[in-house]
């Protein structure tokens, strides 16, 4: 158990991007980077390029029980990272798995777009999501669009009412990321009691990006299973993705990829 102590065990519930943009992979180098060793169960497959997904194949939620049953059994989970989730059968097989563990953190990056906007979640998986899922969840990481799925607002709405809208469904904390408002720098901000307790600005690199989101929010996980507060995990984490982002890479004939190793 000496060496557990000494390096974090967290674990990433989320979908396979066969491209490494995104998904487990992404998650997998986050951890790695913060010296965290990385467990992994996944919900779906994905058909995918670094420009759209076309297609996800979700996997059976009897085995994404099974498997943390087992794993839990074995190692001593120190964070969880939610992302990807395409069903509602792995969505209510995720909460069984949350149930059991009430103690462990929760980070969730609630994917439900593409980067380029492709729709991954109807309106029952986002019910299901917000019902069974949210609740749970210590530290929800949503962009704008997200948000406005989540809560239902309408776009009009201003960010301080979709962060406090976004508390009510049940997270302890919301930080909503302002990538997709148009403006010379992005906006993120976070979101505890009902209140405003952090906003961070940073400079808007040109191009898309892909994986950006389970770069920050995996980055919050491996900093929170390291016992890093959560209002400096979020702002350490941010720190980790803008510097990715700068030195993101054209691997493909779509979105850059955030350079996760530095």
């Amino acid at each position: 158990m000496n060496n557990h102590s000494k390096k974090p065990i967290v674990l990433s519930i989320s979908g396979h991007d066969p491209t490494g943009g995104a998904g487990i992979q992404a998650d997998t180098e986050v951890f790695n980077h913060y010296h965290c060793h990385p467990c992994s169960i996944l919900t779906c497959l994905t058909v995918q390029d670094s420009r759209t997904v076309h297609r996800l194949i979700s996997l059976n939620a009897d085995n994404i029980i099974e498997q943390a049953n087992v794993l839990f059994a074995d190692m001593p989970i120190a964070a969880i990272k939610i992302g990807l989730t395409g069903s509602i059968d792995c969505v209510e097989a995720i909460e069984t798995v949350l149930l059991q563990h009430p103690n462990i953190p929760v980070i969730f990056d609630p994917v439900l777009a593409s980067g380029n906007g492709t729709a991954l979640a109807d309106d029952q998986l986002i019910s299901a999501i917000k019902n069974k899922l949210i609740p749970l969840t210590t530290v929800i990481t949503p962009n704008t669009l997200e948000a406005y799925k989540l809560t239902g607002l309408p776009i009009t709405s201003s960010i301080e009412s979709l962060g406090f809208s976004l508390l009510e469904l049940g997270p302890s904390y919301a930080l909503i990321t302002g990538g997709h408002i148009a403006g010379e720098h992005i906006n993120n901000r976070l979101f505890h009691k009902n209140k405003l307790i952090a906003s961070h600005q940073w400079p808007r690199r040109p191009g898309e990006f892909h994986g950006t989101g389970c770069t920050l929010a995996s980055a919050i996980t491996a900093l929170i299973a390291k016992n890093t507060d959560i209002l400096s995990a979020v702002t350490q984490a941010q720190e980790y993705t803008n510097h990715c982002i700068q030195h993101a890479e054209q691997l493909g004939r779509g979105q850059r990829f955030p350079c996760r190793i530095k």
